[in-house]
Parts: structure tokens; sequence; C-alpha cells
């Protein structure tokens, strides 16, 4: 095998970037959790990834910075997470490697429609995000296979403790059922 210098390009799927386009602000939790359960379920439905969707939204405003679907498969790329699609996405919206405010004229938080793995949450650590909304729990995750890595109370709290604030459980029963479906359809766990 030779080494591989070639660019890395990571697409949204276009159902994706079509959805995106024609969505508005997302003011309340409930509906910002909606719309990322959505793209995991058309994720799934449309076998372009894995059972995840997240999306950056303005805190202030529900305005739609970025969104992102699991593409770990399609990709070929065990770090394309939703969450780290979606905050790379944001990022680059807004033109700056953090999404804190300062030097950002508003907060930013993300929906996650799974509880973030171990990788996740080392990037919701170094985004700049202040929030983080969760659908599904991690022990839905596990429960059909999925591997979260070394995800402790201490881990949660170390990021709180530098301003990070965690919503759980919004949405819960819609998120698990797209993990159900997702193993109902067979699909394969990557990292499981």
């Amino acid at each position: 095998m030779s080494l591989c210098t070639d660019p890395l390009h990571i697409a949204l799927p276009e159902w994706l970037v079509l959805l995106v386009a024609s969505q508005g602000p997302c003011v309340s939790d409930r509906e910002r959790m909606q719309f990322v359960v959505q793209l995991a379920a058309e994720n799934v439905e449309r076998g372009t990834g894995g059972p995840f969707g997240a999306a950056v939204f303005d805190e202030t405003t529900g305005r739609l910075v970025a969104a992102g679907v699991n593409l770990v498969e399609p990709a070929n790329n065990a770090a394309l997470h939703a969450e780290v699609v979606a905050l790379m996405f944001a990022q680059r919206a807004v033109g700056s490697f953090t999404l804190s405010s300062p030097p950002l004229a508003t907060a930013h938080m993300l929906a996650t429609s799974c509880a973030p793995c171990a990788m996740c949450l080392g990037a919701v650590h170094w985004s700049g995000v202040t929030r983080v909304l969760i659908g599904a729990s991690r022990e839905d995750a596990t429960a059909i296979g999925f591997d979260e890595g070394p995800v402790f109370p201490e881990s949660l709290r170390y990021l709180e403790a530098r301003g990070i604030r965690f919503t759980d459980g919004v949405e819960r029963e819609a998120a698990r059922a797209v993990l159900q479906r997702f193993c109902d359809l067979k699909r394969p766990l990557y990292n499981g």
C-alpha cells in the first residue's frame, strides 16, 4: 500500500443540502431536535450513512448555521460522525476555528440526535459551542451494538466546568426509533 496524499473532500448528501436550504429558524429545543432526528432518519432511509444527525444553531435566534449526518461508511472515514461534520461545516460557515462568543457576536449550540461518543465529546470541547442538546442516550446507541468509547461522568463534568451545558433526552423516543430502524434494516455496525 502506498502513502495517500490526495486531498480529502467532505461532501454532504444532496438531499441534505436541499433540506438545509429550505430550513428556517428553529427557536425551541424541541424544533431543533426534531430537525436533527429528521436528518438521522433520512440518512438511514436513503442509505447515505449511519443513524445520526447533528446541527449547529445560533443559540439566540435559532438560525441554522450548519448540519451534518454520519458519513463514516460512504466516505470510508471513521472521524466523520454527524457531530464532527456539523461542527466542521459550522466553523467554515462562520470563518473561524471557534464557535464561541467572543470573538463571534453570538453563542452557538450543537443539537445531536444521540449522545456524543468519546471522539465527538473531544470535538465539542474544542469547537467553541456553549451548549449541547441531546436526543437518544448513550445507552440507546450501545443497546443496538455501537461502541461509544470512554465517556464517563467525569468527561461531562470536565466540559461543564468549561462552560458547556448539556440538555439530555429531548425527543428521545423519536431519536431512539431511528436507531432501531437502522438495526431493523440490518445496516452494518461500523464500530460495534
